[in-house]
């Protein structure tokens, strides 16, 4: 007799990923014995597999016949349909050796079963409560069907299967699946289903999909739903609830929710505080954190390593470390050992703050505790070593990790890179570079202009040009900072033809949408002096509607002062001002500067009150203009009270300011005061330029002073003028 049959264990579950068809459902049959004996059009067509295999299971067993000659023939030449009525038949009779078949046609054969199948068979495993083997069995089906299947499935499981035993489980279980693959939308459907039909959702499924939801305002629907259906939550939901207000920083109302919860007796999680305790350590409220710290031991609740990690994160963040290293000792003395974490947020605490040593000195705590660093430790350690400029601990570190094993991240690697580039180790840099292939390690758009930028400083822009087109044979999209650091190289090394070869390319290939890269091309031809070209840039900026800047303008400035057009220069300044932006310093002291060589001290000194009318602060370059200009009219004296004002408005003379002084001096014949400059750029620790000497020099030389001027040289070199 059939229930006598022994089914198959379960096998191994394969990876499908065809979509299958649908099918037109059929009523359930009646048992095999019954068609057997009933249907007398099946015992006349012996051929037909169904009733062959049917039978088979009748006089062999179904384990005999499953492994005998025949099936093994025919098995290949069934199709859905008849695998559906098989199916079919075998769940009336022994639900068990359904779910087997179904199961060996699936991984032996590799069967694409039907919709009608596996929801066969999921009403069986539900039958059964078998509620992982259900899961597995609607995964696959999704799988399949991917996202926007929910409509159709549902309709097949509205006709097909309404008055199946189970069916309530099986479309729960179907709204949780979907739900678990993120399709949020076909889980929502299926949910809307399930309540025209008066069929309940598990607190499962809805805590599943509040989960989903954690980041959007549906969330409250999802849970206003829960509450109207009367089902009952549990601490999960209101840990999620909670989670969701947060992430959507709606802090208020997840602490007035937890009130809530209070008030109709549901104690709150451990979970539920430590979420509300991360996001006011996240703000800076690191004393209101404290509080709900304090919430948990009221209720009885044991803080756990998390509870502690959150809030001394909190404060090693807000750089209260000493308040942080207290809470550690709390920590043990509540019997929570300090893991890993724990001494990884120390240990950036001590970071943050610069002190190494510190560091060090918990590493070395951690170590005694048999706690071994992870990446993340080696991440900080490096980082804060680096970021005190001792680049060579910091490879240390590397090959400490790469000894013990440990892989090193895409982020560790920028760090040293962008360490040694910075000391103009590049080739050094280079070689770790290409390190990282070496470690299976994709090296990102920030890797690639680390060093781009690194090679441009030294140089060498056709090294960096190289591994420029490398980036982009990667199909790596340049960032602006490794485009304009290849520009301004060929600008700066006077490659204006490569330059503008280069940028055209970044145009073509749509990557030039930064302004800063036509400023860099702008200036780039203003200093060439070929102010139409500059122009003609400017023009393509307002026809492609890229909002200028006050750099723009001030590098078209300086070349129509260059040009003497002093009058198209002025009015660029209210150019700036129609843009909606304001002029710099830089702005006046180009034009204050062209002013000044035209000897035109009355519009120079105008500016500077324009300047300040403006609250624009003059800087030390301004006055340097001034300065020259003062000295051009030979007023000397005002010349060095300006130099007094500058110190007294915080403004620190350079050199070029004292050299224009010292200059004016010795062409008076007053070398004495020259002196007596020089002596002062001492005592403000400036120190004096080879362009000072000579000009000390030259003047005294112009003049006939000739013995001076050697004693000079002898006083100043006093090994036979070495270093003139």
């Amino acid at each position: 007799m059939l229930h006598k049959w022994k089914p198959f264990g379960f096998l191994a579950k394969p990876h499908i990923c065809c979509r299958l068809s649908s099918l037109t459902l059929f009523k359930p049959s009646v048992s095999v014995a019954r068609l057997l004996e009933e249907e007398p059009s099946l015992s006349h067509s012996p051929k037909d597999p169904v009733f062959e295999i049917l039978s088979g299971f009748k006089k062999l067993g179904f384990r005999r016949f499953l492994a005998g000659d025949y099936f093994g023939n025919v098995v290949f030449s069934l199709d859905q349909l008849q695998v559906d009525k098989i199916i079919d038949f075998l769940r009336v009779e022994s639900p068990d050796f359904a779910a087997v078949f179904f199961d060996l046609m699936r991984k032996e054969y590799r069967f694409r079963h039907s919709r009608f199948s596996r929801f066969v068979v999921a009403h069986v495993l539900a039958g059964q409560r078998r509620l992982e083997e259900l899961r597995f069995v609607l995964e696959h089906m999704l799988k399949e069907e991917g996202s926007g299947s929910a409509p159709s499935l549902c309709e097949h499981l509205l006709n097909g299967f309404r008055d199946w035993d189970k069916n309530s489980l099986v479309w729960d279980m179907l709204a949780f699946v979907y739900s678990r693959f993120e399709m949020v939308h076909d889980a929502l459907y299926v949910l809307a289903k399930m309540k025209d039909l008066k069929l309940h959702a598990s607190i499962v499924t809805y805590n599943s999909l509040l989960y989903n939801l954690r980041h959007t305002g549906i969330m409250w629907d999802v849970y206003n739903e829960i509450k109207v259906a009367g089902t009952i939550q549990s601490k999960q939901t209101n840990s999620i609830v909670i989670d969701g207000l947060c992430r959507q920083s709606k802090l208020q109302d997840a602490v007035s929710f937890l009130q809530e919860t209070e008030a109709k007796g549901l104690g709150p999680s451990i979970v539920s505080l430590n979420t509300i305790m991360s996001r006011y350590c996240k703000l800076g409220f690191t004393d209101v954190a404290k509080s709900f710290f304090c919430m948990m031991l009221k209720y009885g609740l044991l803080p756990d390593a998390y509870s502690y990690n959150i809030l001394i994160h909190g404060l090693c963040i807000a750089g209260s470390l000493e308040e942080a290293l207290e809470f550690t000792s709390d920590m043990k003395k509540h019997g929570v050992e300090p893991d890993i974490v724990t001494y990884n947020i120390l240990t950036k605490g001590f970071r943050l703050l610069g002190q190494m040593d510190g560091a060090w000195i918990l590493i070395q705590r951690m170590l005694d505790k048999g706690l071994n660093p992870d990446v993340v430790t080696y991440t900080i350690l490096i980082c804060g070593h680096c970021q005190n400029g001792n680049v060579k601990e910091g490879l240390k570190l590397r090959e400490e990790m790469l000894s013990r094993g440990l892989r090193l991240t895409v982020l560790l690697y920028s760090v040293l890179l962008s360490s040694l580039c910075k000391i103009g180790r590049v080739h050094e840099a280079l070689v770790l570079f290409y390190e990282m292939e070496e470690q299976d390690l994709e090296p990102d758009h920030v890797t690639y202009s680390i060093l781009i930028h690194g090679l441009c400083k030294q140089g060498e822009v056709q090294n960096a040009l190289l591994l420029y087109k490398e980036m982009c044979s990667k199909s790596i999209p340049p960032s602006s900072l490794s485009s304009g650091a290849i520009l301004l190289s060929l600008c700066e090394n006077g490659m204006i033809l490569e330059a503008r070869t280069y940028f055209d390319s970044l145009i073509m290939n749509d990557w030039a949408h930064d302004i800063v890269l036509y400023n860099i091309m702008i200036d780039g031809y203003v200093r060439q002096g070929n102010l139409e070209e500059a122009l003609e840039l400017y023009k393509i900026i307002t026809e492609k509607g890229i909002t200028p800047t006050t750099v723009t303008f001030n590098s078209l400035i300086y070349g129509f002062c260059k040009n003497r057009n002093l009058a198209e220069a002025r009015r660029l300044v209210e150019t700036i001002m129609l843009h909606g932006l304001e002029p710099t310093a830089v702005t006046y002291t180009t034009l204050m500067n062209a002013y000044c060589e035209d000897g035109n001290m009355h519009c120079m000194l105008e500016l500077l009150r324009e300047m300040h009318a403006k609250g624009i602060r003059p800087t030390h370059v301004t006055y340097t203009v001034i300065i020259k200009g003062l000295c051009k009219q030979k007023k000397l004296q005002e010349a060095i009270r300006l130099l007094e004002d500058m110190r007294y408005m915080g403004l620190n003379p350079d050199q070029v300011t004292y050299n224009t002084i010292i200059q004016s001096f010795c062409k008076t014949r007053n070398v004495k005061t020259a002196f007596k400059l020089i002596n002062e750029m001492w005592l403000n620790s400036l120190e004096p330029t080879p362009v000072t000497y000579n000009i000390l020099i030259n003047g005294l030389c112009v003049h006939g002073n000739l013995e001076d001027a050697n004693k000079c040289i002898h006083v100043l070199w006093p090994n036979d003028g070495e270093g003139l």
